[in-house]
This record gives C-alpha cells, structure tokens and sequence, in this order.
C-alpha cells in the first residue's frame, strides 16, 4: 500500500510517514496543498491522508480534485475539529473515513487497511489493447510491457479512448469525459494532449486519429501524428 499523507506540520508529518514504514505502509509527504496536487498528478497512491488545514489549496480542495478525477481514491482526513458538523461536511466532500488529532498510530493504520480492504472489493478490469495494459485501480499505464508515466489528464483521456474499445471517440465527448464541467468547448486542449500522449506511448502510434469524426485506439498501430 502507498499512501500521500498531506500534513503541513513537519514533525508530525515525518511521525506518521515513519511510523506507516514500520507497517510496511509506503507513505510521501506533502507539506503543502500545490505540492499535495502535484504528487497525486505524477504518482499512483493507495489512499491519500487529508489535514483539512494546510497552506496553499486546503485539503477540502484537494479532497475535491481526488473525487473530480473518477480514480475512486480513498480519503481519510485528519483535523483537530472534532464537531460533528465539520465531520458531515468533511464526508460531503468524499471523504471515506475521518480521524480527530490527537490520535494513535495504531488507530491509523488499521483505518488504512480497513480503507485498502474496501478498495480492493471494488477494483476496475485492468484493460488490454493494442499493446496497450491500462490498470485503472493503480493508475498504471504500459505499452508491450513498458512502464509509461502519464499526466492525470492523459491517463484520464487514454482510458476514455481504450474504453471505447477502438471505436471512435469525438474530440467534444473526451472534452466531457476527461475535463471538468467549467471547460472552454473551443480550447485545443484535447488535441494538445492526444498529441502529447502519443509521444509518450511512442511509436508506432497506438491513437489514430479520424478526420471530423474524433480519436480512436488502432489495434493496427497505424495511426497518424496528427492532431
């Protein structure tokens, strides 16, 4: 299991990481809410621990950004408001479990396993095409056995594209699917990062791309570079 623990106090921070290794538990730290966003965008994690009241993007926002991102991470959130109104809103934003400062290590890790345990009841069909294996539980992404590193955003436009099952995916629909509600209809964003996603799967392109109609996943590897 690797967890991302967001805590902006340094010592406890580096407490429960250790603590967590002394569990066989991996866990990152992030001190701050940008580099708590920026970890989740580069790195697969099992769970993410949550302190409300960090600087820069609070952990309510963060919470926000797992949930919009449809990978069904676990939250646990840490606070040391113990009301029960700052607990309800805390689950209103997706958190899965909720633990009160001052608290024990122990208490910690069984709520992770428990968290973990859960998880693996509800794991997705790993998807295989074209060469293409899409691990959508691990956010894990290979092309013939080669590990690729993908941004949030071209993992979140791949899967639509595999899922599709090499049919034809419309420029506007991985817009929907892939984006936010609040996203222009006129940007070139999805041509940007399908191009930029067929760089980093390589070649021969997997994404072939059908003139007016959209994107679709060749299981001939006879795609094109266009956007």
């Amino acid at each position: 299991m690797r967890v991302l623990v967001v805590e902006d106090e340094p010592y406890m921070a580096e407490a429960i990481r250790d603590g967590l290794r002394l569990e066989a538990i991996a866990a990152d730290i992030a001190l701050d809410g940008d580099t708590a966003l920026e970890m989740l965008s580069v790195n697969a994690y099992d769970i993410a621990v949550l302190d409300r009241d960090i600087p820069g993007p609070s952990g309510d926002e963060i919470a926000k950004s797992i949930v919009a991102s449809g990978g069904g991470m676990p939250i646990l959130m840490l606070t040391a408001a113990d009301r029960l109104d700052d607990k309800a809103s805390g689950f209103g934003l997706g958190a899965d479990d909720y633990l009160t400062k001052p608290f024990d290590l122990r208490e910690l890790v069984l709520r992770l396993r428990a968290l973990d345990r859960r998880r693996a009841h509800s794991r997705p069909p790993v998807r295989e095409i074209a060469g293409l294996r899409l691990d959508p539980f691990r956010r894990e992404v290979y092309r013939d056995g080669r590990y690729v590193a993908l941004t949030r955003k071209q993992f979140a436009v791949l899967e639509v594209l595999v899922g599709a099952e090499g049919g034809v995916v419309s420029a506007e629909e991985l817009l929907e699917r892939a984006w936010d509600e609040n996203a222009d209809p006129f940007t070139n964003a999805v041509r940007i990062t399908v191009s930029a996603l067929r760089k980093r799967l390589g070649e021969p392109w997997v994404i072939a791309t059908v003139p007016g109609s959209g994107y679709r996943i060749d299981t001939g590897c006879a795609g094109d570079d266009r956007g």
